[in-house]
Parts: structure tokens; sequence; C-alpha cells
């Protein structure tokens, strides 16, 4: 195979429908040789952050001089963006290698897209010999494909409502799949809120004897003038940068700077200074991702760009209740914009009825638009969720180009377009608007 045909093949597995559960993935890494037992992890479950969780980890362990793998999902613009060894992602050869022998290993066996990813992942980080790999589960946790390995620590950022139909209809179920990944006797790192998750969570530790780490209450992070204050598990640290926009941004770094405490004790040695250079370094495309382009769609400094031919974007994808207040906490306390212009999609199996009527209020004006046909709700639909206020505001695009050029033609220098609502839509925005990740 090459390359586009490595892909066109795990794009295929996707009419193989979600399932959960780890026989078939237990049973396939036996026929892999696993590549499990010869790494060691970190593995990360949470409704939401466990991207910017997981790429704070990986830049503040790879500045410190290890060779730290990244498995994430979904991705925004390439698959290869799910597989990461430091600054570096998958290439495209090693891609077509894995990829090809995972299918001659299959023959006629069915697995399902998200376990194929997450084989080639444990194929790549153990043939690269990483010094450690940080997981993220897909869905929940208990039965996500990711949960057959055994980590180092472990870590859950937070649990709210999402995927409803696979995890449960209560928070305390949710967090029954989510506190699925905690193991015995291994240091759970958490940010759940004080409510039902925390007591699922708590409840699972002391049944497996899990040491319990948990945010504002072993450690915490405090907002400063220039910066912000760690107070730590058992070090502490002032006037630290932080990159990554948003509130929110405080508690999952603050989550990621407990684990580096915790590898401490397990080998991994990270300094105060190394902590320091690392932070202004982390990136996390389409969450809370903001930029300037010019007349010619070329990236331009905020500094630079705020003459008349240049527009303001905001890439964020928030894409469930929780995330959406997240989004409109931003919007209203760290960005300065005279008028907000939002594209926006959202998956119809989502809880749309509670994510717009939060974030349509902020708006001056709203796009509706589909980029992914078979889950996505249609611009008509979203229509008739606005409020009667707010319908005039709201047109519908009949692609997600359409919606970003209307949004163009709307904003002035000084107004901000904002693109939410889906990742399947940030991805086909950054792509329109920047090109491929990875």
């Amino acid at each position: 195979m090459n390359y586009q045909e490595a892909w066109t093949y795990l794009d295929n597995l996707q009419f193989f429908k979600i399932k959960l559960g780890l026989d078939s993935m237990s049973e396939f890494l036996v026929r892999l040789g696993r590549p499990e037992l010869h790494i060691p992890f970190v593995h990360v479950a949470g409704t939401n952050g466990k991207g910017s969780v997981s790429v704070t980890l990986l830049t503040i362990l790879s500045q410190a001089g290890y060779k730290v793998g990244l498995y994430t999902s979904p991705h925004l613009s390439s698959v290869r963006e799910r597989f990461r060894i430091n600054n570096r992602y998958i290439s495209e050869d090693d891609f077509v290698l894995y990829a090809d022998g995972i299918r001659k290993i299959l023959g006629r066996t069915r697995i399902t897209y998200f376990e194929f990813t997450t084989a080639m992942a444990l194929l790549w980080f153990a043939a690269e010999k990483v010094d450690l790999a940080i997981m993220e589960t897909g869905l929940g946790g208990r039965l996500d494909a990711t949960n057959i390995i055994s980590p180092l620590i472990s870590l859950i950022t937070n649990v709210s409502m999402d995927h409803e139909a696979y995890l449960g209809n209560t928070l305390a179920e949710v967090a029954g799949e989510k506190a699925g990944i905690i193991k015995p006797g291994i240091p759970l790192v958490s940010g759940v809120a004080p409510d039902d998750s925390l007591t699922v969570v708590q409840q699972t530790c002391r049944k497996k004897n899990a040491p319990f780490f948990l945010f504002n209450r072993d450690f915490s992070a405090r907002a400063g003038a220039t910066g912000f204050d760690y107070s730590g598990i058992k070090q502490k640290l002032s006037d630290l940068p932080l990159s990554l926009k948003g509130e929110h941004q405080l508690a999952n770094t603050a989550l990621a700077l407990a684990v580096v405490e915790l590898l401490r004790e397990k080998g991994f040695s990270c300094s105060r200074e190394q902590i320091r250079q690392s932070l202004p370094l982390v990136s996390w495309p389409g969450r809370l991702e903001y930029f300037c382009l010019n007349a010619d769609h070329c990236p331009v400094s905020e500094i630079n760009g705020r003459a008349d031919d240049c527009k303001r974007y905001l890439l964020d994808g928030a894409h469930n209740p929780a995330g959406i207040k997240c989004l409109q906490k931003a919007l209203l306390d760290d960005f300065n914009y005279q008028r907000l212009i939002m594209v926006w999609a959202g998956m119809a199996d989502k809880d749309l009825q509670n994510m717009l009527p939060v974030i349509a209020p902020v708006c001056d004006n709203l796009i509706f638009c589909r980029p992914e046909e078979e889950r996505s709700a249609t611009p008509a639909e979203l229509l008739t969720m606005l409020d009667e206020k707010i319908k005039p505001l709201a047109q519908a695009a009949e692609s997600v180009p359409s919606a970003l050029r209307i949004a163009e033609n709307l904003a002035g220098p000084e107004d901000l377009i904002c693109v939410a609502g889906s990742l399947y839509l940030i991805g086909a925005a950054r792509r329109e608007l920047l090109g491929e990740i990875a």
C-alpha cells in the first residue's frame, strides 16, 4: 500500500461501528507480540481537557530530554496527528509500514478503527523505544481499547455528560466508565468536581487501593498578574507562564504538573527551569486557537494584523455542554472584539438543545453548516433550536468553505470569527484556513 491507500483502508474500518470491550483488542495484541509490555505509560481519560493535559505533559517531558510518545484522538486534518513522538508526527512511510503489517496479521479478522489506530500507536512506540507513552482514551475508559495498558500513573481530567448512548444517562454512570482506567495500586491524578463523579472516583480508588491526588485538595493553581502559581503535591512554583488560552487551562496545566511530580518517583527527573521553559511552547491546535490572516490567507502577528484586510479567527473544538460553557466564558473574559461572528456545526447525537442556547446569545451573527454528512445535524435542524429573537441573526451555508467566506465578508478588522461546535468542523475549517497539521 501507499500512504493514501493505507489511510483509505483505515477509513473504511469506520463502517465497523464503535464497539466497547477489551477481548478482541487483548487477543489481537497477543498476535502482535504484546508491544504494550515494553512501554511505560501515563493513561489519560476524562470528558474534556484530555488533549490539553496530554500535550502539556508531552512538552514538559520532551524538554527535559525524554523521548515521549503521544496517542490522541480524534484528528483534525490528518490521521497522522494521532501518533506523535516529541515534536514529530509519524511519517507517511512508517504509517504505511505499520498499517500494512497490521492488515496482514488481521487477515479476515475485523477490528474497529480505534482498535486499529491503538495497535498502530503501540507498535510504533515500542519500535521507537520511547521512554514513556501518553495514551488518551477514545471513549469512556473501562471498555476503551487503550485500557489494555498498565500505566505508571492514571489521570482523569473531569467528568460531565457526553456520549450518553455509550456511557450512561447519569453523572455517576459516566464517572463509573471513566473510573474503569483506575488500576490496583496505581496512582490517580484527577480534576473531577465535588459531585457524583468525585464520589465514584474516590470509591473506586479505595476499592483498588490506588493513591488519589485531587485538584484543589492535594495540589492547586492560582492565576496572577503575569502568570500563575502552582502549589503542588511536594513542590511550589511561582509566576509560571501559560500559553494555552482559557481559565480552564489553569486546571489542565496543574494536572500535568502533578503527573510530572509523581513521575519523579518513577525515575523521570524534570527541573523547575525545564518546566518554566517548556510551558510557553505548549500548543494544541483547534482548542481556543487564535490567529490572524491577511487578505492572502497568510498568518500575521497580532501586532501587525489589525489592518483592514486582516481577519481574526478563534477555533475551538467545544462539542459538549461543559466545553461550550468554557468557550462562552473565554469569549466573554479573554478576547476583545467588536462583533462575534460564529460559524457553527454540531453532531446530531450531541446535546445540541443544551449547547446552542448557551452560545447563541453572545453572537452577533450565526452561520450554520454541515461538515460531515452521516452524523452532522443539518443547518435547518440547528435553526429550529434557536430562540425566535435570535433566528434573524442566523443563516445557513451549503459547505464549510462557503460558511467561512460568508463570515469573512461580514467581519471587519475589530471583529472575531469563531468556529466551534464540532471537531469535524474544526478540522475542515483549519484545513481550509491553515492547511494540514501533520
